[in-house]
């Protein structure tokens, strides 16, 4: 590799390049848990030189068109964690979503969402992804945001059960409709895990998204000193939390909706499907949806009476809109032919749209609190702030 580290402008930095295309299809959600060599491995998997990988790679970072890169966490197992329907009066709503945006470290995806026709739910339009760190209420989270933002109500809906987790938009364009793996979906829980004081600094070293000069071999020798630690011992607990799936994967973001850099758009439409299925079947039926290869979240969440008492709901992305209602309804077929009767459903469509990592330190969750004036009840978790805090100065965040 050269010692100058700044991509040439002649890389071509583009998606729809056919070589930054094949790296992309792995690099988004295919390297799985925690590996030694992460660059190496997408290479491997896409039949490149890491050194090909690691020129394209760093020329799209830098050319804002992928807007990450770094070890992602499994944050349904390292804060307590739900979805947030927020219902905004319509003069409010772009200034409830900046709010969310800009001031509140916690909430991870916002976006404006909407339906094509009046059906229950329908005026709650802004959705959040929010964690709450370990020992904190999530209840008085968010009566204060929404005393902030001006929401007159708003519906918590935490995850279950998870059986889809993965983005990978680019290996998902031009997709069969309905197609869908020969077993099941997984079955992912959601239990928080507790971390030792050590746990947490691998971790804090290891989720810090990469600049681009550190897009290179050998990765985590870096990140090792900085948690203060010889590199075997580093991996050696690293790959500890990747067996009891606490880490996700090594992973490159792109922009879901909004153009690129260079003006490309990965993906035009995002679509939150809902189903209502018979109680005691969620898992089963969950299992089935997970099969579909378009999707890239499934879980278990119970929508509540607002929003018709759906009990299972997923995401998918594309380009175009009527593809994407071809998927929904080729995943309504197959459960129609697997006996799962459907008592409901809907689509919510993504408009306006903003994805940032979730803060989930306790230490940071009580600096904000303070910077903000919201009185906390005392932590019901010590042995979580105390590892947060110990032997790190930055929180922790998770896609």
């Amino acid at each position: 590799m050269s010692a100058d580290l700044s991509p040439s402008p002649a890389i071509p930095s583009d998606v729809s390049d056919p070589i930054n295309a094949r790296i992309l299809a792995v690099s988004e959600d295919r390297i799985s848990g925690f590996v030694n060599e992460p660059f190496a491995a997408i290479a491997f998997s896409a039949e490149l030189t890491e050194d090909l990988v690691i020129e394209r790679l760093r020329a799209m970072l830098a050319a804002g068109v992928i807007r990450r890169i770094r070890q992602t966490l499994m944050a349904t197992n390292l804060a307590p964690g739900a979805l947030v329907a927020w219902r905004v009066p319509a003069e409010r709503l772009d200034s409830a979503f900046s709010y969310m945006v800009k001031d509140d470290p916690f909430s991870g995806h916002v976006v404006i969402r909407s339906t094509d026709a009046e059906t229950p739910g329908s005026v709650y339009r802004l959705w959040t992804t929010l964690k709450v760190p370990q020992g904190f209420s999530m209840t008085r989270h968010c009566d204060f945001l929404a005393s902030q933002v001006g929401a007159e109500s708003y519906r918590v809906m935490p995850a279950k059960r998870l059986f889809t987790l993965g983005v990978g938009h680019v290996r998902r364009r031009g997709m069969e409709l309905g197609s869908r793996s020969e077993e099941p979906g997984r079955v992912l829980d959601t239990n928080i895990v507790e971390l030792s004081p050590l746990e947490w600094r691998v971790l804090t070293a290891l989720k810090r998204e990469f600049a681009i000069d550190e897009v290179k071999p050998s990765p985590w020798l870096a990140r090792a000193d900085e948690a203060g630690l010889p590199l075997e011992d580093f991996i050696r607990v690293a790959r500890s939390l990747s067996g009891r799936e606490v880490i996700g994967r090594f992973s490159t973001f792109l922009e879901h909706v909004k153009p690129s850099a260079t003006g490309e758009r990965v993906t035009r439409y995002n679509a939150l499907f809902h189903w209502r299925v018979p109680p005691g079947r969620e898992i089963e039926a969950g299992r089935e949806v997970g099969r579909h290869h378009i999707l890239t979240h499934a879980y278990w969440r119970e929508g509540g009476p607002e929003f018709g008492n759906v009990n299972i709901m997923a995401v998918a992305h594309g380009t175009d809109k009527e593809v994407v209602l071809g998927h929904k309804l080729a995943i309504d077929k197959h459960l129609e032919e697997a006996g799962i009767p459907v008592l409901y459903t809907n689509v919510f469509w993504g408009g306006r749209s903003e994805i940032k990592p979730s803060e989930i330190s306790p230490v940071e969750y009580a600096r904000w609190a303070a910077s903000v004036g919201l009185a906390l009840e005392e932590p019901k978790s010590r042995s979580a702030l105390r590892a947060s805090s110990s032997d790190t100065k930055e929180g922790l965040r998770l896609e």
